[in-house]
């Protein structure tokens, strides 16, 4: 079995001091973290080699200040996550452990990299009341994760959890969780493009001009120009 020494000595190999001000500008979250100089993309690759790691390696690899350890951390989650031959059991251990160490998971790439497959998929066939509990939190990345969590029922083409938790953040204040709402009720528009208009309709004046902008990147002008019209009002 490897350990997390063995991840974060990976990445201490590749890290660049030339490359740390290049992806501090990725990081958004609290000034303590701590960055190597490791591009994403570097990152993911070391990941997937990594993928036997047990969850107490992984919740080691969270817990590091350093903000590429905790990307590999995550990585890996999404990584076994992905594996098909997956048992029950096995999936809610990698659940537990992403909501119980989600004070690590606090910037918004670190949410969009595993929250689809580590939470979403995991909820698929279960009670979905955590993800409107993480949508009320007073934590921004746990509300991103709510709605980003739902790209696993668009997969499938459900959209009614997305607008649903998409309701909820509508008057959000933090910019990224706004992003998430914009694009994921855009995305699930692409299935039901009566609902996201509805969506719109309800929520024209709690939304922020962007993300109601973004939300309806896809449909018709005329649509469009009424909801912005509307919106001036």
């Amino acid at each position: 079995m490897s350990t997390f020494a063995e991840v974060i000595a990976d990445l201490q190999g590749i890290a660049s001091p030339d490359d740390i001000d290049k992806v501090a500008r990725f990081f958004k979250g609290d000034p303590e973290t701590k960055v190597m100089g490791v591009s994403i993309g570097k990152i993911f690759p070391i990941a997937k080699r990594y993928t036997d790691l047990s969850l107490a390696d992984v919740e080691c690899l969270l817990d590091d200040s350093r903000y590429e350890v905790r990307m590999a951390g995550v990585s890996i989650l999404d990584f076994k996550a992905r594996k098909k031959t997956l048992r029950d059991d096995e999936r809610a251990a990698l659940y537990a452990l992403y909501i119980r160490k989600h004070d690590r998971i606090n910037n918004w790439d670190l949410v969009d990299r595993a929250a689809p497959h580590v939470v979403g998929e995991y909820l698929l066939n279960k009670d979905r009341s955590e993800l409107e509990r993480l949508a009320v939190s007073d934590d921004p990345h746990r509300r991103r994760t709510a709605i980003v969590a739902t790209h696993a029922f668009l997969k499938r083409g459900e959209v009614d959890g997305t607008f649903r938790i998409a309701e909820l953040l509508a008057e959000d204040a933090d910019d990224y969780v706004q992003k998430a709402v914009g694009s994921w009720t855009r995305e699930a528009g692409k299935t039901d493009r009566n609902a996201l208009i509805a969506f719109l309709d309800r929520n024209r004046a709690r939304l922020p001009r962007p993300t109601l902008t973004a939300a309806s990147k896809g449909l018709p002008d005329d649509i469009r120009a009424r909801l912005r019209e509307e919106k001036s009002r």
